[in-house]
């Protein structure tokens, strides 16, 4: 099964909400999806979100890329030389992570389906059922507490909360959410890297102080805070989970042995696809981390990938933040991973199973 064409297309699919976070608000998922064709017929499917506010990725800069970098030197390639592709794709360009990530999910899913079975058992197999949480957006109190009620009544057991704004507020949304569902669902924070050290000290003890007890807090402070993130693991009892502080292998190294973090984010889109996503996993399980899989805002190509990974990978991926298809208005894809609420399943058919991908706007 060799390589012999790559193509693009865009998916556009709307939110059900407007998604707010303290970097961002988005209203609709636009991601570039990537098509790699072989000489036996079979497909392989990646998508890449243009995140510029965390990956840097646009999506004239994934195409790009892809076109231009990773595409020449993987025509003509074996599918069944899977790690040769793979560094191929990882040494084609600096950074870029989320067109590697597209092209990487495009290829796994072709070396699956050359085995004739679904993606998670190539990697290592397991349960094919997981649960993710949801995400509730930054808004007015009210307007968050509503949302969680709902999602409790959805059957969400886990709720990830949207803070990092304002923190006097931030304080007051996670006491009335708590308040709201405590004993129905367990409550994770996102300051999406939108406090200080210092306040996050200041909101966590609050919060504890005040009876409140958190799952997790996620990169409260910025990337590339490293000391900030160990300050405030160093103070707080709620657990610390870092996001966008680890983006490849050797950061989450790094970080482990700063003990700047409790858990470690593991997301496709940073980490340049699943070979990297699997080396961090291995990583955290040597030094005994737990990690979770989380995902952009992504329709159900990608999200479906990150979701065989957790499969496989979950004794030490343990908790599951892959909403992205919850929140959209409709899933256009037609696959083996069905979202059904709080509940991802995966069904027993080779790769990712993708039959259709509805509303695709093919590009030259």
């Amino acid at each position: 099964m060799k390589i012999t064409d790559i193509k693009f297309a865009m998916l556009r699919v709307p939110l059900k909400t407007p998604f707010k976070t303290a970097l961002r608000t988005v209203e609709k998922v636009e991601d570039v999806i990537v098509i790699v064709e072989t000489d036996t017929g079979h497909v392989g499917y990646g998508e890449a979100p243009a995140t510029a506010v965390i990956t840097g990725d646009t999506h004239g800069s994934i195409i790009e890329a892809i076109k231009t970098m990773i595409k020449p030197k993987l025509i003509g390639e074996e599918i069944e030389d899977l790690n040769r592709i793979t560094h191929l794709i990882q040494g084609s360009i600096v950074k870029n992570y989320s067109a590697k990530a597209a092209v990487e999910i495009a290829v796994y899913d072709l070396f699956a389906q050359r085995y004739n079975t679904p993606l998670y058992k190539i990697l290592g197999g397991g349960e094919p059922t997981i649960s993710t949480d949801i995400t509730i957006s930054v808004d007015y109190i009210d307007k968050m507490v509503k949302d969680s009620i709902d999602a409790v009544n959805q059957g969400f057991e886990t709720l990830k909360i949207k803070v990092g704004k304002d923190i006097g507020v931030d304080i007051e949304r996670v006491k009335a959410i708590y308040a709201a569902v405590e004993g129905k669902a367990l409550l994770r924070l996102d300051a999406n890297q939108g406090w200080t050290a210092k306040e996050a000290v200041y909101a966590l003890t609050k919060l504890e102080d005040a009876g409140v007890r958190l799952e997790l807090v996620e990169q409260p402070v910025k990337g590339y805070d490293l000391e900030g993130m160990k300050y405030i693991t160093e103070r707080v009892h709620t657990p610390v989970m870092a996001d966008e502080s680890t983006f490849g292998p050797k950061e989450v190294i790094d970080l482990i042995k700063m003990r700047a973090a409790d858990i470690i984010n593991i997301k496709l889109m940073k980490t340049g696809g699943i070979s990297n996503a699997i080396r961090i996993a291995d990583i955290a399980e040597t030094f005994d981390v737990q990690c979770m899989i989380g995902c952009m805002l992504e329709t159900s190509i990608s999200v479906a990938a990150a979701a065989h990974l957790a499969v496989a990978k979950s004794h030490v991926i343990t908790k599951v933040d892959l909403d992205g298809p919850s929140l959209c208005a409709f899933d256009p894809v037609v696959g083996n991973v069905k979202f059904n609420g709080a509940e991802i399943s995966i069904e027993n058919t080779p790769g990712l199973g993708i039959k259709e991908i509805k509303g695709l706007e093919m590009l030259r």
